[in-house]
């Protein structure tokens, strides 16, 4: 697939970061924050996404400690690739997020010391990260 809408998920307990990008050009933006506090209330708004943006794959970041062990949210953001995968029948790539969250953050830091202001949270930031990352890969294999 060379073409067509991608959406990633930076995923967590509490709220999902929701990027949005297009394979053709290669260029991810923060899309939205998902905060549910079920897991039926995030699928509910995943579907709309879905519905909306007609993806043809998706990307989950996947987290690691800083040597590269997994954890518990690892695992977790395993099995919500999977049910990504079986809910929607698309392919869904994992690719390691470290750092993402954290280089959002200070990207935020930096756009309000600079008196940008960003409707976009920190998880949607991440997930911007986790997308262009993949198409950068893409772009250099």
């Amino acid at each position: 697939m060379s073409s067509g809408t991608v959406l990633a998920f930076d995923y967590g307990v509490k709220r999902t970061g929701v990027a949005s990008g297009e394979l053709e050009i290669g260029v991810a933006h923060p899309l939205a924050t998902l905060k549910a506090d079920s897991r039926a209330a995030r699928f509910a708004a995943i579907d709309r996404l879905v519905a909306e943006w007609q993806p043809g794959l998706l990307v989950v970041g996947l987290p690691f400690h800083p040597d590269g062990a997994e954890h518990e949210l690892t695992r977790a953001a395993r099995n919500f690739a999977a049910e990504l995968e079986d809910r929607y029948k698309l392919p869904v790539f994992l690719r390691d997020e470290r750092y993402s969250s954290a280089t959002a953050e200070n990207e935020l830091q930096t756009a309000k010391k600079s008196g940008v202001k960003s409707r976009h949270s920190v998880d949607a930031i991440a997930a911007q990260h986790i997308l262009q990352g993949f198409f950068d890969e893409r772009a250099t294999a």
